[in-house]
């Protein structure tokens, strides 16, 4: 599915310097990028290009130093911090190479956890959870804790909590980074039917070039800029 042509997020002129005077280091400068409404993007990059800082702050996670971000028609450089972390629960998914999921919560607990957040009725949360458990293959595995699970499980129930409350934005940083081939290639799968058939809003930062094809753009970082933007093997 190609991007609709509606912008779900939009940084213009963006940096971001870290320190001040002669210890300061600019991690963006000037980037400028748009993701449009049903987009599956790649951003590469080698260690220090900036990626990583351009996710933060797109995830509202950190903010720039100069120029803006609309996050769904939002300036979010203009949010306090309480406003910021409802934008992010409401607006984004995100899936770490880490999986981030709570060890002493089962699968089925980790999925309901940003609807705890957002304040969803506790029958809803677990009907909700439970579908989107299913809808990842996990439907057997609700009640298992992670140290239950196996790494490409584990980064299916967090491919789950970050779809729970339908974000308008998924962010992935390096989802692959720590599995083996053949689970890397199932959980690719699944961002391409959450893409193909969900309409869903994808970009996924990674290193590697087999990963970042499976996206319709690659956008390539260097020292901070947007240097080239080329297309992956969807369109």
């Amino acid at each position: 599915m190609a991007g609709s042509g509606v912008l779900v997020a939009e940084l213009e002129h963006v940096r971001k310097v870290y320190g001040s005077g002669d210890t300061a280091v600019t991690a963006l400068d000037d980037l400028c990028l748009n993701v449009n409404q049903g987009e599956y993007l790649a951003v590469m990059g080698t260690s220090g290009s900036g990626k990583s800082t351009a996710m933060n702050i797109l995830g509202c996670l950190d903010r720039p130093s100069s120029g803006s971000y609309r996050l769904n028609g939002t300036a979010v450089e203009q949010l306090n911090d309480d406003q910021l972390a409802d934008l992010r629960n409401r607006e984004l998914g995100f899936v770490f190479q880490q999986f981030h999921l709570l060890q002493e919560l089962t699968a089925l607990e980790n999925v309901m956890l940003p609807m705890v957040y957002a304040g969803v009725p506790a029958e809803q949360r677990e009907r909700q959870g439970m579908a989107a458990l299913e809808r990842v293959g996990l439907g057997t595995r609700l009640h298992n804790k992670p140290n239950q699970l196996s790494g490409g499980q584990q980064q299916r129930v967090a491919v789950a909590r970050a779809i729970i409350n339908q974000p308008h934005l998924l962010l992935a940083d390096e989802p692959t980074g720590a599995l083996d081939s053949r689970t890397t290639a199932e959980v690719l799968d699944l961002f391409d039917e959450l893409h193909r058939q969900q309409g869903m809003t994808i970009l996924l930062v990674t290193h590697e070039h087999d990963v970042a094809a499976r996206a319709e753009r690659i956008v390539h970082f260097h020292d901070g800029r947007l240097v080239e933007s080329g297309a992956g093997s969807q369109l």
